[in-house]
């Protein structure tokens, strides 16, 4: 049996936490040997993070093309603090606390119900397999400057095609190879940039970090904005993973910490050292000038290194975000939100397989978009996700005062409402610049969650679809009273 809005009745910890387990461990699994898989250990989880929030500076140059070098600095200092902290804090609090595949998906069905449990879902689902589609366009923007027949035509689609298919298939073998690789990815691609950083030191002027940009060329704020925001947002996306983490309440908080830290240091140092040994030409800051900036300072060597750096923290970016999107949706499935298939799990890696090959169709329909278009669909549906899980924390906070939560923002209800209200603004102004066509795509794709909603819930009073037992199980114990 499934969900109903009116139904839900404020559950205890230990029911939470049991049914959150099942997510996790199915008596009836028919595939015993896997009880015991590994799960994410610290270091992986860390890159995990990092790589679902950034990969390395890699896209931020065109916050000194919209905007100049004083305001593309100065971005990336104050945003990790009004927006990238509070989205963490968050996340180490709600991902302790209810430390089950789906996160947020939880967080917004204990909030406020399953219709928006379900929304949430979706919005997130939405916005992390349009996100996928970004990465592969990012890294043919890199190839191409090496390989120029990559730049349009069917080699260029070809090459996304081949190489979504690639990395899908690495998403597959595990999730611990997974976080491994990223590990490995993490490090190599992030070399050249400290070497970029440690040549570029003599050539440094500070003045030049104080340009508002070049006389004649126009401010671009939406890019900037858009630019911004999408290097320094999805540290939420993990949360989908915790069912899989190695002791989620220790693991989290740190890892948070740790990702941030070399989130923080990767984007503003190459971007210190880059604007301050270079004379200004501010139209060339596109996606990939930094490996143009390399071949300047340092010569073929360093830009060929960053050229593979870029492939190899696409691969990172891809991976996490991959893993993070089918994990949501074997949450979801595992909660009853959408049909039971969605969950299965391979027989040989116990990966969710089927989630991972929606994810990667869904991102593969998405790859004609320009990577403007792309990261400002994304930011949209994010903001209407971000806003509802802002709501969701605080009204959990109400809802469960007592409940037991192994990491707790160390704020009253007050500096909690404080500090979710500065980044939502942040989050309103992202949504009202947003283009014409952002809006009807967002639209579009809002109005096609609430229908899936419904759809999934009539499929299961009709029970034309096998769901989760979940539900049952709830509502067994008295949690449900449908």
């Amino acid at each position: 049996m499934g969900y109903s809005d009116d139904s839900i009745h404020s559950p205890t910890q230990n029911s939470i936490h049991q049914n959150l387990l099942n997510q996790s461990i199915d008596e009836e699994d028919p595939n015993p040997r896997f009880k015991s898989q590994k799960k994410l250990a610290l270091l992986p989880l860390i890159f995990l993070i990092y790589f679902e929030v950034s990969g390395g500076p890699y896209g931020e140059e065109a916050t000194v093309k919209a905007a100049g070098p004083f305001f593309a600095i100065l971005g990336f200092v104050i945003f990790p603090f009004i927006w990238s902290v509070p989205e963490a804090l968050l996340t180490a609090e709600l991902a302790t606390t209810f430390p089950g595949n789906g996160g947020f998906v939880i967080w917004a069905n204990e909030a406020f119900g399953p219709f928006w449990g379900s929304l949430m879902g979706y919005w997130k689902f939405f916005c992390g397999v349009i996100n996928l589609a970004s990465y592969p366009v990012l890294c043919i923007d890199y190839l191409k400057l090496v390989f120029p027949v990559l730049s349009s035509g069917l080699p260029h689609y070809v090459s996304v095609f081949v190489s979504t298919c690639l990395l899908s298939f690495l998403n597959y073998s595990g999730l611990a190879i997974v976080g491994y690789t990223a590990v490995v990815l993490g490090v190599i691609s992030l070399l050249p940039f400290v070497l970029l950083s440690l040549i570029s030191l003599p050539n440094v002027e500070p003045s030049r970090w104080l340009s508002f940009g070049q006389e004649g060329v126009e401010k671009d704020w939406t890019l900037f904005f858009n630019t911004v925001f999408w290097n320094l947002n999805f540290w939420d996306s993990a949360s989908t993973l915790a069912g899989e983490v190695e002791e989620p309440h220790k693991t989290f908080p740190k890892a948070l910490f740790f990702a941030g830290l070399l989130t923080c240091l990767g984007y503003i140092i190459p971007l210190l050292a880059a604007t301050g040994a270079m004379p200004l030409d501010q139209e060339s800051w596109v996606d990939g000038h930094f490996a143009n900036v390399a071949y300047l300072i340092a010569g073929n060597w360093l830009k060929y290194w960053m050229e593979i750096g870029a492939v190899l923290s696409i691969i990172g970016l891809f991976e996490a975000q991959l893993s993070s999107a089918a994990y949501q949706l074997l949450g979801m499935a595992d909660l009853g939100f959408i049909p039971k298939i969605f969950g299965e799990r391979s027989k040989w890696f116990n990966t969710p397989w089927m989630a991972i090959l929606i994810s990667t169709i869904i991102s593969l329909a998405m790859s004609f978009l320009s990577f403007t278009e792309i990261i400002s669909t994304v930011n949209f549906l994010y903001s209407l996700g971000m806003l509802l899980e802002f709501a969701s924390f605080l009204k959990l906070r109400k809802k469960f005062p007592t409940m037991k939560r192994p990491y707790k923002v160390p704020f009253g209800f007050f500096g909690l409402c404080i500090m979710c209200f500065v980044p939502s603004v942040l989050l309103v102004y992202v949504m009202i610049v947003a283009t014409k066509t952002v809006l009807v795509a967002s639209s579009f794709l809002t109005l096609l969650g609430i229908v899936l909603y419904y759809s999934m819930n009539l499929c299961k009073s009709k029970r034309w679809i096998e769901f989760s037992g979940v539900g049952d199980k709830m509502e067994e114990e008295g949690d449900i009273v449908i």
